[in-house]
């Protein structure tokens, strides 16, 4: 037997974000002419950054690995402070394209240490946009993943804490961390809108819907994403099998054994080039209906960093 229906959970993909930083690279490579020097993976997809290679953007892991005065562009999940002044002394032409969702919790993280407060910051060790949020207030922040780490926080002052976020975490998650964090801290204070980023809650809540209604859910969506782990996570909280897929070759032959309907959906940094090639898999499988299951429609869409658009004109 071989799935014979695919429904594609909408919205999927890129979010504005990552649209604004990969179009970033490549208006550069188109002005500029290659190489343009990325900081770090653009987003965190390897198909897109293998193809952003092959047109001849470098990826470095510091800008300090950038040669003097070469256009470097930051990725999406935003840097601390002092990439820009080591970017500064080097005479690079930086173009940043850190999403603006995520420069909002680098505002709050800054607003919040002035004001004197302890900053609990949610989110994964590593992660790269919680290595840049950090290194905002280093001294002031945090770090906890999850309920559990709690009761470990030191805090010097129970009536000056405050928390933040990681864009990309599942709401669910964070939204039991926030409640645990207000029964231990009663005067915790938090930001003035959610920090989870509205991609990243969009494509929770459409993978859910999918997921009642399917046999199994394919994410695609790179190792390293944060906000695609984080589907397959709250698929599986659901009871339904899901796994996470570079692109069609990484589908296993047993996961489809007495499967009839597959559910697809995509990380924000994947292309939505790869769901095609998974849906074309699917059909020479066999597979004869495909449809879409919308639960949104996302009009959101951000400028492209002013640097560029000084540079292009």
């Amino acid at each position: 037997m071989t799935p014979t229906r695919l429904v594609l959970a909408s919205p999927r993909g890129y979010c504005a974000g990552v649209d604004r930083a990969v179009d970033t690279v490549e208006r550069a490579l188109d002005h500029f002419g290659a190489p343009v020097y990325v900081r770090k993976e653009i987003v965190h997809n390897w198909h897109v950054v293998q193809e952003l290679a092959d047109r001849g953007a470098v990826f470095v892991d510091s800008e300090l690995d950038v040669p003097p005065g070469a256009v470097v562009v930051l990725s999406a999940h935003g840097v601390a402070p002092e990439v820009y002044e080591n970017s500064r002394s080097r005479g690079l032409q930086v173009m940043d394209a850190t999403c603006p969702l995520v420069t909002k919790v680098h505002v709050e993280a800054k607003r919040f240490a002035a004001d004197g407060y302890t900053i609990v910051l949610i989110g994964h060790e590593g992660h790269e946009e919680v290595v840049g949020t950090m290194g905002e207030a280093p001294d002031a922040i945090r770090l906890i993943g999850t309920v559990e780490e709690i009761a470990e926080l030191d805090i010097p002052d129970p009536e000056r804490v405050a928390y933040i976020t990681q864009t990309t975490l599942s709401v669910d998650e964070t939204v039991e961390i926030i409640a645990a964090l207000r029964e231990r801290f009663p005067a915790i204070v938090g930001p003035k809108k959610d920090d989870i980023c509205y991609a990243t809650q969009n494509r929770q809540n459409a993978v859910k819907e999918l997921a009642a209604e399917v046999d199994l859910v394919l994410v695609i969506g790179s190792r390293n994403s944060s906000n695609s782990n984080r589907l397959v996570d709250v698929t599986r909280e659901m009871g339904v099998a899901s796994y996470l897929i570079d692109d069609e070759s990484s589908i296993e032959p047993a996961w489809l054994e007495g499967v009839d309907t597959v559910g697809i959906t995509s990380g924000a940094s994947a292309p939505e080039s790869l769901v095609e090639r998974v849906v074309d898999h699917f059909r020479e499988l066999g597979a004869t209906q495909v449809e879409s299951h919308e639960l949104v429609n996302e009009n959101v869409h951000f400028s492209l960093p002013l640097e560029l658009r000084r540079a292009v004109g």
